[in-house]
């Protein structure tokens, strides 16, 4: 066994003085789906509802007579910091961007109660980033980082080492999410080349993806933060240390929308609630079903920190990119009639979702923004066919991100 898994096992060992180990279960919705033996590891059910408990847990196992540690976080790593600092009795100087959801930075404080205290800097995570590094330097402090830490890639390692007594053997393949790469590298360092890992991020945070195109670690041009578990702008550089030699072609990017699906179907479902980046690899065996039919597969679920305020949004992302709600501008004559006539075009399944008239001057034409909901995404066919035949003209915009960001 190499050092590196002797740590691991033993930082699994002593965290079970903190919390036990995340269930590992076996879903047959989905193993039925896709004609594999599929579980999934819960680690959305662990005492902070993350994985990152673990990677805090050990690095500040380590720390003896550290009595001040520090992060920069804006979600799950702060809260492992705060649960941790409460259970070991020590202070925690917590940095959080100022657009933080009060939601998150409720739970934090929670969980640290009076062994913390949270700071709100900046509007962006690099700024917040800035501020905890140069307070945690000027005040003595020990800075935690929530990925690129060799004691906290260790922590994280801890998650395989349950898999594989859990499962009482290695499982084929291991789907992994992937943010700054600290648990995705402990996970496959663990399991080395005696299990077959896949690496999943979302497209706007395909960070491991650019650096192994790369060959090093490169700082993302754009990050969109909605997948924010796993939205990081750069690789950790000890990650991709561990990383750099694994296949490109194991590293899935999915679309921000596409998850969204995922996340809904196993709310309805199964009654699971995942964050984004929790659902990650569990969207992502559709992309590798003709290689899993028959095998053992784990995707780790790696975090159900979500806010219920934000369901809309992910039900709205899940209908368009599944094609079952689209929205487009329709030029509708000033005529009497003509509205009457557009709503005799729509099909049995349709329903209206948004009607806005945007008609702003006494023209022949004004301009109607329209959202349809549907059943099932051929009916489009048919009520685009009948206004083409209509003389109606419109323009679907579901698609063009710039303008649904002004008028959706």
């Amino acid at each position: 066994m190499s050092d590196f898994m002797t740590r691991a096992r033993a930082a699994e060992q002593a965290m079970r003085s903190v919390f036990p180990a995340t269930p590992l279960q076996r879903n047959a919705h989905l193993s039925d789906r896709y004609g594999a033996d599929i579980w999934l590891k819960r680690e959305d059910l662990s005492p902070v509802r993350s994985y990152k408990i673990r990677g805090a847990f050990n690095a500040m196992r380590k720390q003896q007579g550290q009595d001040l540690f520090v992060c920069a976080s804006a979600g799950n790593h702060a809260q492992g910091v705060a649960f941790m600092c409460k259970h070991l009795g020590v202070k925690g100087v917590i940095f959080m961007p100022v657009t933080t959801p009060q939601q998150k930075i409720q739970k934090t404080r929670i969980f640290g109660g009076d062994n913390i205290e949270v700071h709100l800097i900046g509007d962006y995570f690099d700024d917040t980033l800035n501020a905890a590094q140069k307070w945690c330097t000027q005040q003595g402090g020990h800075f935690l980082s929530p990925f690129d830490d060799e004691d906290v890639i260790e922590g994280q390692a801890s998650l395989a080492v349950e898999i594989e007594a859990q499962l009482g053997g290695l499982p084929d393949h291991v789907i992994l999410p992937v943010g700054g790469g600290g648990m995705s590298s402990g996970v496959a360092t663990w399991f080395g080349d005696r299990t077959h890992c896949l690496f999943v991020e979302p497209k706007g945070g395909a960070c491991l993806h650019a650096a192994m195109a790369a060959g090093h670690p490169v700082v993302l041009d754009q990050v969109d933060n909605f997948v924010d578990g796993a939205a990081v702008g750069r690789i950790g550089a000890k990650p991709f240390e561990l990383l750099k030699d694994r296949h490109l072609s194991d590293v899935l990017v999915l679309s921000e929308d596409r998850i969204c699906t995922t996340m809904i179907e196993m709310l309805n479902v199964e009654g699971i609630v995942l964050e984004p980046a929790g659902a990650l690899a569990i969207e992502a065996v559709a992309d590798v079903q003709s290689f899993i039919r028959g095998k053992t597969v784990v995707c780790v679920t790696s975090g159900g920190n979500f806010d219920f305020e934000r369901l809309p949004e992910v039900k709205e992302r899940a209908q368009r990119y599944s094609g079952v709600k689209k929205y487009f501008i329709l030029r509708l004559p000033q005529r009497p009639g003509a509205l009457k006539e557009f709503l005799g075009i729509l099909g049995p399944e349709d329903d209206i979702a948004r009607f806005e008239y945007m008609k702003k001057s006494a023209r022949n034409f004004g301009s109607v923004l329209i959202g349809i909901e549907t059943r099932k995404p051929e009916n489009f066919a048919r009520l685009f066919a009948h206004l083409d035949e209509a003389g109606f003209t419109y323009t679907d915009i579901t698609e063009d991100e710039t303008l649904a960001q002004f008028v959706i």
